[in-house]
């Protein structure tokens, strides 16, 4: 299990490193959001423990506009309670925050309880249809549907997004964004509408003048 760790204080670098590594974590540690920014954009990594207040910036800011598109579950760390800013960090998309100073023992247990969490969260079923979000596998009954990139990049959004609609503007800018095409509503249309010949499941609703949703059942 793959571990960055974001911080700018190097005794607790050294002490979390010492305590994740004897856990069987592989850690990789940056000081700054300049060398997490990088790093992240060359790596994969199942979990960030976030420090807050970095030397060159604040650490909310790069979960917001590098950490989050990447949907990596990530724990701030930071020396403040106040609960305007432990607030602001759930809001934002954080599994889970931890304040200065804290027990080693408790962070281990906050980590084993979020990655638990993504296990479970990474297989979805829906009636007679499962999609695997690590392997990026549909499969019906047990049997893989085959799709195309696009495709399954589109079924992949929507299990992202799993009980939540996502809106045709949405979509269209990620089209864009793989494929480097302009698209309209009807080419969308017609996108899903293969997808559903394909899977011969009804788990795809169109929610009327927004969006697209996956729910359960």
């Amino acid at each position: 299990m793959n571990v960055l760790l974001i911080e700018d204080n190097l005794s607790i670098i050294k002490g979390l490193v010492y305590s994740l590594e004897t856990n069987n974590y592989m850690v990789v540690y940056k000081t700054s959001k300049r060398e997490a920014e990088e790093y992240l954009s060359n790596n994969n990594v199942d979990l960030i423990i976030l420090d807050i207040m970095l030397s060159d910036g604040n650490g909310m800011d790069l979960f917001k506009n590098v950490i989050k598109k990447l949907s990596i579950p990530t724990i701030f760390l930071t020396a403040k309670d106040e609960e305007d800013d432990i607030v602001e960090g759930l809001e934002i998309g954080a599994e889970d925050y931890i304040t200065k100073p804290f027990s080693t023992k408790e962070l281990l247990a906050r980590i084993n309880k979020i990655l638990l969490r993504s296990k479970k969260k990474s297989i979805i079923k829906v009636k007679d249809i499962t999609f695997n979000m690590d392997k990026l596998i549909l499969l019906k009954n047990g049997n893989e549907i085959e799709l195309t990139p696009l495709e399954l990049k589109l079924v992949n959004l929507l299990f992202i997004n799993f009980g939540k609609v996502v809106s045709r503007n949405t979509i269209l800018d990620k089209i864009w964004e793989w494929t480097g095409n302009y698209v309209d509503d009807h080419t969308v249309t017609v996108y899903f509408k293969r997808i559903r010949e394909k899977i011969e499941t009804n788990i795809i609703l169109t929610v009327k003048g927004m969006g697209y949703r996956i729910d359960e059942e």
